[in-house]
């Protein structure tokens, strides 16, 4: 493919990623996995383009496109809705992440032959859901507040989770032991600095933005003040996606810090975004988010059939896995509906993608497995998300079968299944344990 003909198609990629995005919205058909799909013919198809062929490229541009959905996710965040669904993302992120873990690592050990310490590091490179995924995703389906809140939480805390687990479990190995305190100290000061690093830096670019907006074409300098934090994060240990989550949330809610030091820098002029810049945030994700699911699609290799139909196995496994954590891990009182699509969101992707050549990498026995696998749950996890939002709205019998099995023994709001593009009424039905509905 020469310039001129890259040119033409970057041009018409962007013209039919909105027509994506418009079937999306008409049709329930999530848009990433028609992107994925443009992806994986001009790749693995007709060979046009290879991952080699964008070279260094490829770790930069995954990155960049990572913090950007994170910190334009963490824009649409409330500490209000944070509060009321943070036991529902606690439980949830680490009832998923175990469970995963446990049963793919038995997977791996019993039935693939792995050894104990790489079968579970496959466990844990699987055991997170995938921000890029997610976070587009819920931001254009009709889901409460409080689930799409739980949603984006999860899938940016069970990314540090993954790395953390498949770090430790690698050293594990290489050491002959697993030092709990270890693993502990690090999933908590990955967290905790990351995301101080995150507050205390968004506090203070509230405070330059009035000025910096006086400078010409300044638009930019917020990305790249998101992309020197998080380097720093990185560069000091602790979590960059954690920090570019904290730094959205932290300057979307400027007007909740309230204590006295705070208040004296109020005084002094803290900002939040505008709508403008706001509007301009979203219109890059958009950008990132295309070209992001296309790169996924070239990515996928197809040259070892087993791996493909393993790994489709061990995803059916999760999304099977997925119903009773999130029945069990939710205890706010969501509508139905929003608890079966939140029972779908268990896609994998970056994080899992950079996890995967590690074991191969530091002479995991099985390395080459782990990686090949993994590829093929990517791969398979998204697809089948993806066809799993659009089927839950237009099949009733997969819908009923979701919410029979999420509805049994709770209490909670209900909706039609059929409505994922309705927006949720305030004097709907609760329904009983027994299915019987009531005022």
């Amino acid at each position: 493919m020469d310039a001129a003909q890259l040119v033409i198609f970057i041009g018409l990629l962007i013209f039919v990623s909105h027509l994506f995005a418009g079937i999306f919205e008409k049709k329930g058909i999530p848009d990433v996995l028609m992107l994925m799909i443009i992806g994986i013919i001009i790749g693995p198809v007709l060979n046009l383009v290879t991952p080699e062929s964008f070279g260094i490229v490829t770790g930069i541009f995954t990155t960049i496109t990572l913090v950007f959905i994170l910190f334009q996710g963490g824009l649409d965040l409330r500490f209000e809705t944070m509060q009321s669904a943070l036991r529902g993302m606690t439980f949830i992120t680490c009832t998923n992440f175990g469970a995963t873990t446990l049963v793919v690592g038995l997977i791996a050990w019993l039935l693939l032959g792995l050894e104990p310490i790489p079968a579970f590091t496959l466990g844990a490179i699987l055991g997170g859901t995938s921000s890029a995924v997610v976070i587009p995703l819920v931001k254009q389906l009709k889901l409460q507040e409080s689930a799409r809140t739980i949603l984006v939480l999860e899938s940016a805390l069970s990314d540090v989770l993954c790395i953390v687990f498949v770090l430790a479990l690698i050293q594990a190995y290489s050491a002959d032991g697993i030092r709990v305190g270890v693993i502990v100290g690090s999933i908590i000061s990955s967290f905790t600095l990351a995301a101080l690093l995150g507050i205390v830096s968004a506090l203070l670019w509230s405070v330059l933005l009035a000025k910096i907006r006086t400078i010409k074409n300044s638009m930019f300098t917020t990305p790249a003040f998101v992309f020197v934090i998080y380097g720093i994060a990185e560069v000091l240990g602790f979590s960059g996606a954690i920090a570019a989550l904290a730094f959205g949330v932290t300057l979307a809610n400027i007007d909740r810090f309230r204590f006295k030091t705070i208040q004296r820098l109020v005084s002094r002029g803290m900002n939040t975004f505008n709508d403008s810049e706001k509007q301009f945030f979203s219109e890059i994700v958009f950008l990132l988010k295309t070209f992001f699911f296309v790169f996924i699609g070239i990515s996928i290799q197809f040259t070892n059939g087993w791996a493909l139909l393993f790994g489709f196995f061990i995803t059916i496994v999760i999304y099977i896995l997925r119903i009773p954590v999130v029945k069990f891990s939710i205890y706010e009182a969501l509508p139905t509906i929003d608890l079966t699509i939140m029972s779908t969101m268990a896609p994998k992707g970056l994080a899992a993608a950079v996890l995967a050549s590690l074991p191969l990498q530091y002479g995991l026995p099985g390395g080459e497995m782990i990686r090949d696998l993994t590829y093929a749950v990517i791969l398979t996890s998204i697809v089948l998300t993806s066809i799993l939002i659009p089927v839950l709205e237009k099949v009733p019998a997969v819908s009923a079968f979701y919410g029979a099995i999420i509805r049994k023994g709770r209490r909670i709001k209900t909706r039609p299944a059929s409505a994922l593009d309705e927006t949720p009424k305030s004097n709907q039905l609760t329904e009983t344990e027994d299915g019987q509905s009531e005022n």
